[in-house]
């Protein structure tokens, strides 16, 4: 059987590559990577990513005659392609609970996307957040607080064992560690549960190692 193939972004920067490779790399589920540079000036970088999709965008996961485009769905492929690594809970109302946080971080918290950008090479430093981004870190510890309060007994990850949740919202992690930004002692808890995880140190190994500056990134 061949090896899946996932295209993705920078690991300093793509937070949407972090989620669907961190899936694959703690679950040891073996995939062939290949990191494309974003937003450089060289067309054979966009030429190389239209060639994964024409959608234009990482991250893409091919798997033989089947590609798969965006960060969610990808995940929702690796679940029914491997579903003995249980990224999705077992039980239908948990599972209901899990796909409804995941997609909530796929279409919700722009302002704090905007203002706080997935950047690993950031010394750590506060910055000053609108009130819609404050409004999305209560709303995500929120988040946080219910799952673990809910399915902590099963584990230390969101829904007790690490599972697409975990993926989705690892990059958040990112950005609240980078940001310094002010979380509740159980939320720093779940963030060190997850910086810990092995995978996630492996990604932030890569990204912190890269040399490439994107400087519309670097501002905040």
């Amino acid at each position: 059987m061949a090896a899946l193939k996932l295209a993705i972004g920078n690991k300093n920067y793509s937070s949407w590559s972090m989620r669907p490779w961190l899936a694959l790399r703690a679950n040891d589920i073996p995939f062939v990577e290949t990191l494309i540079p974003l937003y450089t000036d060289d067309p054979a970088d966009k030429e190389q990513i239209l060639s994964f999709s024409r959608a234009g965008k990482v991250p893409v996961l091919v798997d033989g005659d089947v590609t798969v485009w965006d960060s969610l769905a990808i995940i929702e492929y690796i679940a029914e392609r491997y579903p003995e690594v249980k990224l999705w809970p077992d039980d239908v109302a948990a599972r209901a609970h899990a796909r409804s946080v995941c997609a909530e971080m796929h279409s919700g918290f722009v302002p704090l996307r905007n203002e706080c950008g997935m950047n690993l090479h950031r010394p750590i430093r506060p910055v000053a957040l609108s009130a819609d981004a404050k409004a999305n870190v209560a709303r995500i510890e929120e988040i946080w607080r219910e799952c673990r309060t809910r399915y902590g007994a099963k584990g230390p990850f969101l829904f007790g064992r690490f599972g697409a949740a975990d993926a989705m919202y690892a990059p958040v992690v990112h950005r609240l560690h980078t940001y310094a930004i002010d979380v509740a002692p159980d939320t720093t808890a779940y963030m060190e549960t997850m910086m810990a995880l092995p995978a996630f140190q492996e990604w932030t190994r890569d990204g912190l190692a890269e040399t490439l500056v994107i400087a519309k990134f670097e501002d905040a």
